[in-house]
């Protein structure tokens, strides 16, 4: 069977790392202790972090706790590896657990082994990541931009591999359109991203960041926000004056010499202004307006 070129370049990339000679990792195997998929105990140290890690804030006081709860319980869910080379590893997904686990003193961790290439490892730590409840909102937008830009997938691709309505993408996505005030905002747990999504209905950015200091000022819920939103001023059209208008004006104004201006609404009413200078002008104007009757 013939491979799509994307399947072939990952085949490729696959079989250079199962076929290095720098590495003892085979395709049955990994010569030496452990088998690809097994279950394991290995050293801490010899565990580099994940390069692809899509987390970036990390609670200390919750570390404290995870390794508190490490030292009495053990790690009761392995992290995930890959096989780098001899004795060595590369994570996957897991840094939490990892990091409380150093603090917590321990020497090994219970690890599943596993062989990707960059692009695969890249795949399963994003997909694995977006699963974590204490995920900030911006963290799981930018971890599912990533799959769609990186691992070249569609919104349609990504719901499927995550088992999430393409909706759910959607929105969350939408995040990244907001300014960068409100999307610091959302990951410092200042707004909810039910709050956000409220926000994304204005298009002004000026009014959405308005928005976001009565928020914060004022403790606004997301009901009120709502209906903040749908009660936001609506720009009315300005009233285009007839050419015809225009022009009769310009008229009047040259045979008066006086300066006129027309003010009509949409519905035909208005009003005619002429200004005088003194009292000749005026005298000037009745005498005009008598002489037309």
């Amino acid at each position: 069977m013939t491979l799509p070129n994307k399947n072939r370049a990952l085949k490729r990339g696959l079989d250079s790392i199962l076929q290095s000679a720098e590495t003892d990792i085979t395709s049955a195997d990994i010569s030496g202790n452990y088998v690809v998929g097994a279950t394991a105990q290995i050293d801490i140290d010899k565990i580099e972090t994940n390069p692809f890690q899509p987390r970036t804030d990390f609670d200390e006081n919750a570390l404290g706790e995870l390794a508190e709860s490490i030292k009495k319980q053990g790690v009761i869910q392995p992290v995930t590896v890959r096989k780098m080379g001899y004795d060595k590893y590369q994570l996957i997904s897991g840094e939490r657990r990892l990091r409380a686990s150093k603090l917590a003193g321990l020497k090994t961790i219970p690890v599943f082994i596993r062989v990707a290439n960059d692009e695969q490892m890249l795949e399963m730590a994003l997909i694995e990541n977006t699963h974590r409840e204490n995920l900030n909102a911006i963290e799981v937008a930018f971890s599912y931009q990533r799959l769609i830009e990186e691992c070249k997938l569609t919104q349609d691709q990504l719901s499927e591999k995550i088992g999430k309505d393409r909706s759910t993408v959607a929105n969350f996505l939408r995040l990244l359109k907001l300014p960068a005030e409100i999307q610091i905002a959302i990951r410092d747990g200042f707004i909810t991203m039910g709050h956000a999504k409220a926000i994304i209905n204005i298009e002004d950015k000026t009014q959405q960041l308005i928005i976001l200091k009565r928020i914060i000022d004022e403790d606004l819920s997301v009901r009120q926000v709502e209906t903040l939103v749908r009660q936001k001023p609506v720009k009315k059209q300005k009233n285009v004056l007839p050419e015809s208008f225009k022009t009769q004006a310009n008229t009047l104004s040259k045979a008066l010499n006086m300066g006129v201006k027309v003010n009509r609404d949409s519905k035909g009413k208005g009003s005619l202004t002429i200004s005088f200078k003194n009292d000749e002008e005026f005298e000037r104007l009745i005498d005009y307006i008598n002489k037309g009757n």
